[in-house]
């Protein structure tokens, strides 16, 4: 251990148990404690959330949709042919995990006092395409019968309906047709704009309210194994596909995610805007917690410092022993920060303290996720920023005089 690093952690333990010092000390400690704990939590909240929202949009749609290019912005779609060629060259696409077709059509749920405009998605029968809806399931199951229709725990409430109950469906087209459909089961993805929208049944179900044949879909849906490649599938699929008409004549038209939603993901993103604010704060903070300690360990050192500089030592010497003094505060200060914001989100992580209204956050808790990656590098900018921060104390301990500390002494 080098001379200077042995006096610095001597001079911390010895300010740390000094009446005048130790104040000091703590104040200090605590303020890093707070600050590295709060940026981690924001981080941690922040992505949990973007990364959940994203999951429920997309589990509602797909990462990537197909649909035909003369539709007009609503769930009427105008129907595309996807034969089984262009549905394996989709699936044999780097970063697709799934690709599976879907039927939407618009429709008003009646009981005796109330109704509610829905619409009416089929699935095909693969697990893949059920998956999102499933995981969501509260009780019941998902359709098997062709007259059986899986209804969110929130138009549930709305019309007073229970799992194996009747109720009637009016669809308007060129006729008004009416169908009677079994509730198989309730979801509840707590995405409350959706689930008041969405009731799944089986494909061929829609098919025949729509009067389409077996290969004529609304579109075909795609989800890829990670949210990061989103762009360069989807320049694949649009050079694939855009410029390629079905056996009918009809055009397709892909859309990304983002493209769907986008006042989603914009308000998303206006998140990332709300970290770097708290980081900044933090950091501000910290490193006011930080110098305000150091300057008092200063203070309380300028005797030892001046015997120091009496004895020969230069400026280079002292300032590597108030930077060490001070660096194995900021270390403790973190390691007590890391300990505390892991250990808060692991719990709201497994036990859901902190709940949230559903209804206006889309999730029931704060989620949390654990970029471990980009933790790493918030830990790497606190540890930047403190050491710089320090320069400043570090500097005014080199400008103690030897003559003036013997005067005073």
């Amino acid at each position: 251990m080098r001379t200077e690093q042995l006096i610095a952690r001597r001079l911390y333990y010895a300010s740390s148990a000094h009446r005048t010092a130790r104040p000091a000390v703590r104040v200090a400690l605590i303020g890093m404690t707070i600050g590295v704990m709060v940026m981690l939590l924001t981080v941690c909240i922040v992505i949990g959330f973007k990364q959940t929202v994203t999951q429920k949009v997309a589990g509602f749609g797909a990462h990537i949709r197909i649909t035909s290019f003369d539709n007009n912005n609503t769930y009427e779609y105008q129907p595309i042919l996807a034969p089984e060629t262009l549905l394996s060259e989709l699936r044999a696409m780097p970063h697709v995990e799934s690709v599976n077709v879907f039927i939407t059509k618009t429709g008003m749920l009646k009981t005796p006092t109330d109704f509610q405009g829905i619409v009416l998605k089929g699935l095909p029968d693969n697990r893949d395409a059920w998956a999102f809806v499933t995981d969501a399931l509260v009780e019941g199951t998902a359709p098997e019968q062709p007259n059986d229709i899986l209804l969110s725990a929130t138009n549930a409430r709305l019309l007073g309906l229970h799992t194996g109950e009747s109720v009637l469906c009016y669809f308007v087209a060129d006729d008004l047709k009416v169908r009677k459909f079994t509730i198989s089961g309730i979801y509840d993805s707590s995405f409350s704009d959706y689930d008041r929208l969405f009731v799944f049944c089986t494909l061929p179900t829609v098919a025949r309210l729509n009067d389409w044949n077996e290969e004529q879909m609304s579109g075909i849906e795609m989800r890829l194994d990670n949210l990061r490649h989103l762009d360069e599938v989807y320049d694949r699929v649009y050079f694939q596909v855009a410029n390629r008409l079905d056996a009918d004549g009809g055009a397709y038209y892909p859309q990304s995610l983002i493209q769907m939603h986008p006042a989603i993901f914009y308000w998303l993103d206006l998140l990332d805007m709300n970290v770097w604010v708290i980081i900044i704060l933090m950091l501000a903070v910290s490193g006011f917690s930080i110098v305000s300690g150091l300057i008092i360990l200063i203070l309380d050192a300028i005797p030892l410092i001046g015997i120091f500089k009496a004895l020969g030592a230069d400026n280079r010497f002292i300032r590597r022993i108030v930077i060490g003094e001070a660096a194995m505060l900021v270390g403790k200060g973190m390691v007590y920060g890391n300990i505390l914001g892991l250990l808060l989100a692991c719990l709201q992580y497994t036990l859901h303290i902190v709940p949230l209204d559903a209804a206006t956050y889309y999730v029931p808790y704060v989620p949390v996720a654990f970029p471990w990656l980009l933790l790493i590098a918030v830990d790497a900018l606190i540890l930047i920023v403190s050491m710089l921060t320090l320069l400043g104390p570090a500097s005014l301990a080199t400008r103690i005089s030897p003559a003036r500390v013997m005067h005073f002494e």
